[in-house]
């Protein structure tokens, strides 16, 4: 932060960061897909973001890496998998944010695509997520 010699700089913030929740997946080729909510991301959520995938990728099986979430093992989602069997599911170990590929987008994301931005809510957070990547695509609700 800069400010005059002898001045206190001051920063004016909003004081609270409004919560939101994020769906994402990562392709092996890099394009990025992003849903954010205002609310935490449920069984019906999980389902919306796969549905798409099945109409753009086509002909190939989709691996679909995630945690142990109960959104992620709900008999729904289940059940949508088995419908569906070119989605592969795979189970990361318990804590191991380390092997999400997912992770290392979001913490590239934090860490230099936003640093600086300070979005008034979930909305703006997502036009700016469109504006820094064109392989980007985000669903706001």
């Amino acid at each position: 932060m800069w400010a005059p010699v002898g001045q206190t700089p001051v920063l004016v913030h909003q004081g609270r960061w409004p919560k939101f929740s994020a769906i994402s997946g990562v392709t092996p080729r890099g394009k990025l897909s992003i849903q954010l909510r205002k609310r935490p991301i449920a069984i019906g959520q999980v389902i919306a973001f796969l549905r798409p995938l099945l109409r753009h990728i086509r002909r190939r099986p989709i691996m679909i890496f995630w945690d142990g979430r109960r959104p992620h093992k709900s008999d729904a989602t289940r059940a949508f998998m088995r419908a569906h069997p070119r989605l592969e599911a795979h189970r990361f170990p318990g804590y191991s944010p380390e092997l999400n590929p997912d992770e290392w987008v979001w913490w590239h994301l934090k860490i230099h695509e936003l640093a600086s931005q300070a979005p008034h809510d979930v909305e703006e957070l997502g036009w700016e997520l469109v504006g820094r990547s064109s392989a980007c695509g985000s669903a706001r609700s």
